[in-house]
């Protein structure tokens, strides 16, 4: 493994949390990014990781971030020219942004938060509380007069993020076996990509990830054992699922609600991601129930690919989160909902004790002449650790995503605010692939009406495999 340094950093580099993914990447922008260990400041709600930091000569502050102090604690932290990492819960993201662009430095997030209770709260409406609303809210901070403001990156992790460039690279893939738009140069802006995807007719896109990685120690009862931040998890599972809502669709889910503000571009369902499952298939798992739980990528991967003719739109894909986490994670979640959605009183992240398994996390188009596409990353947890330390299959691939948007934005320190999909994915894939291990694409037959009615009649619609009548499961 090569330990190239991408990027020479003069300024400070603050990181807002410090769980299993902040441990994860700390190791890996001191090896890549040219910056003193002693311009790197820790900013976090527990004590988790401090030895480490300090190991490595970081400076580690335990203060929880809330809305009345967060300025107080990093006005003497961040400047012109510095860079403020967010992998915190219950920090707005939105607070942060404005924060960073008041003091001149960038920003990059995994997901956008709002302060404490905003996933949760229940006298606040559904509606509210999905990624769609804090989309559109984030995305209100982009005007005329902050289009040169320092770079601020939401939502850049493995998913949302990293998918987003997988996406772009199964569409170049589709694009030359299919031998579609053959005489057109590959895409250079948004629309060009829309209608790529428009041509290859990608009616679905799924995020595709099973996690297999196991621990010989069982999940105890009332305790939620996960393979990255179980407070992250808990807080989006328990979200609306939600969904980019494409124009192939027919059958309109008869709990489903559309929005009256913003983009239009999803959908939302009166239940918990967690508590509603889809069909989808990767690789090496086959056929698979994912819980459709709630990600920024679900919306702007359907707002991105959007072609409008006149104002109105023409073509959007169906894309949404299909994830089956470790076996210890859906029994967490099995309890976790018979609890009515009280998190268990204990948590575990399981890391060091893992003793087998991967992450294959992809991304699936469906739909065209080839019926669907799997294109994504195969990492094992023995790949994972030879790559990196503190890491396993699924932290690596947030943290090495994490690590290639701070470069990016590093490299291009004034473009305001942006989402993945409109970074270069090239130079983002370029950074992350070495960590990423086996990179495969592969065609498949199967369809969520593979092999269905064995057992009882369903009201299926066979007329066209991937509505989403036929995908979703409860």
């Amino acid at each position: 493994m090569s330990h190239k340094v991408y990027v020479e950093f003069p300024g400070r580099l603050v990181m807002v949390g410090f769980g299993s993914i902040g441990q994860g990447v700390l190791p890996l922008i001191l090896r890549h990014i040219g910056i003193r260990p002693d311009r790197v400041v820790i900013v976090t709600a527990e004590d988790s990781g401090r030895d480490e930091a300090e190991k490595l000569g970081v400076r580690f502050i335990k203060e929880p971030l809330v809305r009345e102090n967060y300025r107080r604690v990093l006005e003497n932290l961040l400047g012109r020219g510095d860079f403020l990492v967010n992998l915190s819960v219950d920090v707005s993201s939105i607070a942060l942004v404005k924060f960073c662009w008041e003091r001149g430095a960038m920003y990059l997030d995994t997901c956008i938060e709002p302060w404490a209770g905003g996933y949760t709260d229940p006298a606040t409406p559904p509606g509210k509380r999905t990624n769609y609303a804090l989309r559109e809210d984030a995305l209100a901070l982009r005007t005329d007069l902050t289009a040169k403001n320092p770079t601020a990156i939401l939502t850049h992790g493995a998913n949302p993020g990293l998918v987003s460039h997988f996406v772009k690279e199964a569409l170049l893939n589709l694009k030359r076996d299919l031998g579609v738009d053959k005489d057109k140069a590959e895409p250079a802006t948004r629309n060009e990509w829309a209608e790529l995807a428009q041509a290859l007719n990608v009616r679905v896109i799924h995020v595709a990830e099973r996690d297999t990685q196991v621990s010989p120690k069982v999940k105890e009862v009332n305790e939620f054992v996960n393979t990255w931040s179980v407070d992250g998890f808990v807080s989006e599972g328990c979200q609306p699922a939600e969904l980019g809502w494409g124009t192939h669709e027919r059958n309109f889910p008869r709990d489903a609600k559309r929005h009256d503000f913003g983009n239009g571009a999803a959908i939302y369902l009166g239940q918990p991601g967690a508590a509603t499952r889809v069909r989808t298939w990767t690789p090496r798992a086959g056929s698979i129930h994912g819980f459709l739980i709630t990600h920024s990528e679900a919306i702007s991967l359907a707002d991105y690919y959007t072609v409008r003719k006149h104002g109105e739109v023409q073509y959007r894909p169906t894309s949404h989160y299909a994830y089956h986490p470790s076996d210890s994670a859906v029994m967490s979640i099995h309890e976790l909902a018979g609890r009515n959605w009280q998190m268990q009183d204990r948590k575990r992240i399981l890391m060091d004790e893992i003793t087998s398994g991967m992450d294959e996390l992809g991304v699936l188009l469906a739909g065209h002449k080839k019926n669907a596409y799997w294109y994504g990353s195969q990492l094992t947890v023995e790949e994972a650790r030879s790559l990196a330390p503190y890491n396993n299959a699924t932290s690596l691939q947030v943290t090495v995503a994490v690590l290639a948007g701070v470069i990016w934005a590093m490299e291009h320190p004034d473009r305001g605010l942006l989402e993945p999909d409109e970074l270069d994915h090239k130079r983002i894939l370029e950074i992350c692939k070495p960590y990423l291990g086996r990179m495969h694409g592969e065609y498949t037959d199967w369809s969520p009406l593979s092999d269905r009615e064995r057992l009882f009649p369903e009201d299926l619609d066979f007329s066209d495999p991937w509505q989403f009548k036929n995908v979703r499961v409860i």
